[in-house]
Order: structure tokens, then C-alpha cells, then sequence
């Protein structure tokens, strides 16, 4: 029986979340060739960061499906430096086509985040400072952090998720991977394990949520 795998990739931006394109855009396939291994969710073409690869179906719905509630982490560069109003607006959640987002750890950063340059440089404009926020969400609306920024008036310049319950980017480079660890994958189990009582919940989203 062939033992199954698990992968932590840091994602470069400007590729696609999956294997295969039909119009040649850059794929996973790039840079992991690696057997039977399937994105736990996706990160948008034009996001950056963690995602986690696997070969274990049961641990792959434990992670996209929002029911069990485990916590999405980014780094995302907006477009002006935010009120207290604004923090506290995504912070409690926010409209989005009329369904209002669950609450978020949201966390105005004192420092831009040491991270590698980007490819393709962010949109600048020389009168519109930018800021650096840190955001913890746990459900799955499709581009729900860009989303989110936008409805406060905020929009995201750059996002780059850093965590997926207690697995982290740690020093992954943009296009480097690396298996987890035993412990890593029992942790992530623990951490996906939601109270009996949200077992059976109806739950939205598709696990798609940067």
C-alpha cells in the first residue's frame, strides 16, 4: 500500500494552483513532480504563498471544507493606512453580495513583513502610501481577503498567505516545497477537529478564499 504524502509549497505568483493549463500559463507541474499529490484548496494566479498538497482525501477535506473552521493566515499589502474603523469593520466581518463575512483576526503590521521581492512589482502610485495587514480567516468565499479589503476601502496591492492552521511558510522560498512531518500532519488533524456540535452544519464557500 503505497504510504501517503503530504507537501507545504510556497507558491510564486503569476502560477496556477493546479497541474495542467490548456493555455500553457505556468502550473504546479513546474516545480513538483511528485505522484498523486492534489491542491488542498487553491490560491488565486495572482496570489503568493503556503499551499498544501496531498495525497490523503480525508486530510484534503479537512482543510477546504469550512466547517471545520481552520484559520487561513495572510500577509496583504492594501492601498492607504487603515482607521481603527476599517480594522474593526473586518474585524467583525463584512458584506459581501449580501452575505456577511465571519469574524477575522485582523492586525495593522508596524513594518513591512520581510518577504522576497515579487516578479511582477505591485501597482504603485508615488500619493498612495500602502500598509501591510495581517489576517486570519476561516472560511472559503472565493477571493475573500481581496474582497473583504475592497469593501472597507482598502483594496489589496499584494497577498501572500503565510499559514494553514499550525503549518506555516516558515523559510520556503517562492517555488520551493517540502514534506511534512509526521507530527505536522497530526497537528494539522487536531487543529481541523471542530466541536461535535458543527459536525452537520451546513457550511458555504469552497475552500478558494484568497
Amino acid at each position: 500500500m503505497t504510504a501517503t504524502r503530504t507537501l507545504a509549497f510556497n507558491k510564486p505568483y503569476g502560477v496556477l494552483p493546479c497541474f495542467t493549463d490548456p493555455e500553457g500559463r505556468p502550473t504546479l507541474a513546474k516545480f513538483i513532480s511528485v505522484p498523486n499529490v492534489y491542491p488542498a484548496g487553491r490560491l488565486d494566479f495572482d496570489s503568493e504563498g503556503l499551499l498544501l498538497l496531498t495525497s490523503d482525501g480525508a486530510l484534503a477535506h479537512r482543510i477546504t471544507d469550512p466547517r471545520f473552521k481552520l484559520p487561513k493566515v495572510y500577509l496583504a499589502q492594501i492601498e492607504r493606512v487603515p482607521e481603527k474603523t476599517a480594522l474593526d469593520h473586518l474585524r467583525a466581518g463584512v458584506l459581501l453580495k449580501g452575505q456577511r463575512t465571519g469574524p477575522a483576526e485582523v492586525e495593522l503590521l508596524a513594518a513591512p513583513p520581510p518577504l522576497p521581492e515579487r516578479p511582477v512589482p505591485i501597482r504603485f502610485r508615488k500619493s498612495v502610501p500602502t500598509a501591510w495587514l495581517k489576517i486570519a480567516v476561516r472560511e472559503g468565499q472565493n477571493r475573500q481577503v481581496r474582497r473583504m479589503t475592497a469593501a472597507v476601502g482598502h483594496p489589496t496591492l499584494r497577498l501572500v498567505r503565510v499559514g494553514i492552521g499550525p503549518v506555516t511558510l516558515s523559510d520556503l522560498q517562492p517555488g520551493q516545497w517540502r514534506e511534512l512531518k509526521a507530527e505536522e500532519i497530526q497537528q494539522l488533524r487536531r487543529a481541523s477537529d471542530p466541536p461535535l456540535s458543527r459536525i452537520g452544519k451546513a457550511g458555504g464557500g469552497t475552500g478558494r478564499i484568497a
